[in-house]
């Protein structure tokens, strides 16, 4: 990370981050209680921070502890900072970057998993070349009708988003994410 001090009027030195911001994945557990996600997500926007993708569901039923998911850019610095203050909130258990760990064990990114639903309107042959460009991306068929489809795709977001993409021009015309799962690989829990 470079930074530099940069005099101003005041007593104390302004540190500016010029690292580039980089994407991360955070895994969150918490207690499984109302009110606790809007907590967590007040932190981000308090600050300012985005969230690129959001999960969240009940892991643990025995212990009513649920596992968050949050997507989110920064530089270092900054997601240190979100890192130590969603820590302090009282119902997290325990916040783990993701992303970092994958890189500790010598990984490029964690699994990362997303699932869209997609409906499809078209007729005659479209329909024959948009099954078959379904196929080639593992979707399933949910719904269909003379008229319309309704694909199910998981795997990667890059695989979602290229799906997405291929089918766009065959008749899309509504398109549903789940936000991104994620888990790093290896015998270790979060």
């Amino acid at each position: 990370m470079s930074t530099h001090f940069k005099p101003t009027g005041s007593t104390y030195f302004i540190v500016r981050e010029t690292a580039p911001a980089a994407c991360h994945t955070l895994s969150v557990l918490v207690d499984n209680e109302p009110g606790v996600l809007a907590r967590v997500i007040g932190l981000f926007i308090g600050r300012a921070y985005n969230i690129e993708s959001l999960t969240v569901c009940e892991t643990e039923h025995e212990a009513h502890l649920s596992r968050i998911t949050i997507v989110t850019r920064g530089t270092h610095q900054v997601l240190e900072q979100i890192k130590s203050q969603l820590e302090r909130i009282i119902p997290v258990h325990r916040v783990v970057d993701l992303t970092m760990r994958a890189v500790e064990l010598g990984h490029e990114r964690p699994i990362e998993c997303e699932t869209v639903l997609a409906k499809v309107i078209n007729r005659g042959e479209l329909r024959a070349e948009t099954m078959r460009l379904a196929d080639a991306f593992g979707a399933k068929v949910v719904d269909a009708t003379v008229e319309h489809f309704i694909f199910e795709a998981t795997g990667r977001p890059t695989k979602i988003e290229q799906f997405i993409s291929t089918i766009g021009p065959l008749g899309l015309v509504e398109v549903c994410h789940t936000g991104i799962v994620a888990m790093n690989r290896g015998p270790q829990g979060m």
